[in-house]
């Protein structure tokens, strides 16, 4: 039986109240966390619920039933970090609050607004009066963690001189604010029965989890971008809310699941599931996304070389090579890829860039038959280039590549010994020793070990280049 977190249980229990404890008990009365919760405990904890009417009966139940995976300690493998929509609008979906697509009626709005605010949330408005005892704000809309429709409610809300930060002795704080300043504040007490509230612009009153935001005077940029998608569908009452949706920037964003398991906190690899027969200890790991991702873009990186193999029988050199290309922005190691490309590049004079394509796939996969062939043959044909340049080092180290790679090559071995006896002519003419030495040559190097040392110690003198 999984361990709970205690401390998540209780803040459910303390916000559900007995009906949820009532279910817990029934559902999972087999695991020992629910049966060792104390009454004193849960007396302390529903003191603190919140004087509200709950009617999420199916809720309670769907927790009662998964309790045990909800309050799992385990799943949330990292700290999770704020998320700011002013830096992330692009990469996720950023939404207008949902009453805005719903016709909501105003009273509905007012009343769930009064309903849910709490001390510590945060608010955004413009002053609209200031008095001796501090200013009055008009609400517009909420900041933080939270999305509401609220600028046509006309709520306001009392900011007290003595919630004003002093920055000097003998200024007046109220000085600093003008009718029609916008103003991020935070609500410092809540009067739902008269529907009043306190705010403040001491950061103290600031969960940790907002701590990071900024109070104070703002301007137009620094509202949240739900609010500005919310102006904007003013004038489209009949926008539905797949459509918004579909024209987010953030909602194209490939990478929008990973980006926001991040920012939870929850692990891809180890991720949770509410369904039982979806628990990750029941997959291998071929079975994640991670590993089908990338046996999905083999595949389809396969499908471009076909393609790109169909253009080149055909003469159609460009579009074979953007096929090829294709192939390997999809999958940068597709060795079948890499080889096609490698041989257009050499059918194309460009051997150095085949060389490279056919190392990598080499590299990639040591026995692949046609990436060693087309190798070796791209070496000999480079080394006959730099032969031509007159760099005979290098060619020589082309043909000897190319031996590495296949001790039974021919053409690499033969143009590797023609290479060799230039070379000592080479260096017999520029030591004066021609009309000498060349009859006995031949006759002197009887084996291929000295005609390599012979060479390696010319070079060493710095006799070739």
């Amino acid at each position: 039986m999984l361990n709970m977190n205690k401390d998540l249980m209780h803040q459910a229990v303390g916000y559900h109240g007995p009906t949820l404890l009532s279910l817990l008990k029934s559902e999972q009365y087999e695991n020992p966390d629910i049966q060792s919760v104390s009454a004193e405990f849960l007396k302390t904890a529903l003191h603190h619920r919140k004087d509200r009417r709950i009617d999420n009966t199916g809720i309670q139940q769907l927790i009662a039933r998964k309790a045990d995976l909800l309050f799992a300690p385990s799943w949330k493998s990292s700290p999770s970090t704020e998320l700011n929509d002013e830096e992330t609008e692009d990469y996720y979906a950023i939404m207008p609050p949902l009453e805005q697509l719903m016709e909501v009626p105003n009273e509905d709005k007012r009343q769930y607004f009064f309903r849910d605010i709490e001390r510590g949330d945060i608010v955004i408005g413009r002053v609209a009066s200031i008095r001796e005892f501090g200013f009055f704000v008009t609400l517009i809309c909420l900041g933080g963690d939270l999305v509401r429709d609220i600028e046509s409610l006309e709520i306001t809300a009392l900011c007290p001189v003595r919630d004003l930060p002093s920055l000097g002795k003998h200024e007046d704080p109220l000085s600093y604010f003008q009718v029609g300043d916008l103003v991020r504040v935070v609500v410092k007490d809540v009067d739902r029965y008269h529907e009043r509230l306190a705010v403040t612009l001491r950061p103290s009153v600031l969960p940790s989890r907002l701590s990071h935001w900024k109070l104070g005077v703002i301007n137009n940029d620094d509202l949240p971008t739900y609010y500005r998608l919310n102006s904007t569908l003013d004038s489209h009452v009949m926008e539905t809310y797949d459509n918004v949706l579909h024209q987010t920037l953030g909602f194209a964003n490939p990478s929008t699941v990973e980006y926001l398991l991040g920012k939870l906190g929850i692990s891809e690899i180890e991720s949770s599931s509410l369904m039982r027969g979806l628990q990750s200890k029941n997959f291998n790991g071929d079975d994640y996304a991670p590993a089908l991702r990338k046996k999905q873009s083999a595949a389809w990186a396969l499908k471009c070389v076909k393609a790109g193999v169909d253009h080149f029988k055909a003469g159609r050199h460009v579009e074979a090579m953007n096929e090829y290309n294709k192939a390997l922005e999809i999958d940068s190691n597709n060795v079948e890829a890499l080889v096609a490309r490698g041989a257009l590049y050499a059918t194309k004079g460009s051997l150095t860039k085949a060389i490279s394509d056919f190392d990598l796939a080499l590299e990639t996969c040591p026995t692949h038959r046609n990436a060693k062939k087309y190798f070796c043959q791209t070496l000999v044909e480079r080394g006959g280039q730099l032969e031509e340049e007159e760099k005979l080092v290098n060619a020589e180290n082309c043909y000897k590549k190319a031996l590495n790679l296949d001790e039974t090559f021919s053409e690499a071995e033969e143009a590797l010994q023609k290479l060799r006896k230039h070379m000592q002519v080479i260096y017999l003419v520029q030591n004066n020793t021609y009309h000498k030495q060349l009859p006995l040559f031949f006759c002197q190097i009887d084996s291929e070990l000295q005609l390599d040392t012979l060479l390696l110690s010319n070079k060493a003198n710095g006799m070739f280049v």
